[in-house]
């Protein structure tokens, strides 16, 4: 079986890897979401590398700090090396054009459906991007990971309400959490596969 040690699997935080908590920095309320711990094992095993990529207005918004993002980073890589998945990688975008702390309220490449944090982390990890994918609850998500020239599964968990597609904003494949999306992950990325699948039935 091949092993895809250049290919990473870029995921949303909040509603895919860990319960959906709005702007919640505190390392005690972080718990794993359904589904993660068997899907991310299935796709460390097979070789992916598991990279964070996650926007974090709360910073430009006044609600946190920068700093304290440390503390949600180490809860996270407890939590996955609880079950034998080491991190590769959390990245996040603490800026926000309309934030009201000076410093952060810009705004640039990296911000989700922008591709700046994808790309950012496969010149320093050095991944094949054409052969990594993105999980993500909202199409500005799946947006972001073919920007960057990965393939994307989308956890339909209500988080995405508009539905506004075009070309870039339509997933490979619709999943129910983390598990059902390592499954096709892993039947997608065979030898001989095409490299972006198509499939979209949402209405």
């Amino acid at each position: 079986m091949a092993v895809m040690s250049d290919a990473a699997v870029f995921s949303d935080k909040d509603g895919i890897l860990v319960d959906d908590v709005p702007y919640n920095v505190d390392p005690d309320r972080i718990r794993l979401a359904p589904g993660v711990r068997g899907g991310l094992r299935r796709l460390h095993e097979r070789g992916f590398r598991l990279v964070i990529v996650s926007n974090q207005g709360g910073v430009a918004r006044g609600y946190f700090t920068e700093e304290v993002l440390c503390g949600v980073e180490e809860r996270l890589w407890d939590l996955l090396r609880g079950f034998g998945v080491p991190l590769a990688g959390f990245y996040y975008y603490p800026h926000d054009r309309l934030g009201r702390i000076k410093n952060y309220a810009i705004s640039c490449t990296c911000r989700k459906p922008r591709p700046g944090l994808f790309q950012k982390a496969a010149r320093e990890r050095h991944f094949d991007l054409r052969r990594s994918w993105c999980i993500g609850d909202s199409l500005n998500d799946v947006d972001a990971g073919h920007a960057a020239g990965c393939r994307s599964v989308l956890i339909d968990n209500g988080n995405e309400t508009r539905w506004k597609l075009s070309e870039r904003r339509v997933p490979d494949y619709i999943a129910c959490d983390v598990n059902e999306a390592a499954g096709f992950i892993m039947d997608a990325s065979g030898p001989g596969r095409p490299v972006r699948p198509r499939v979209f039935a949402r209405q």
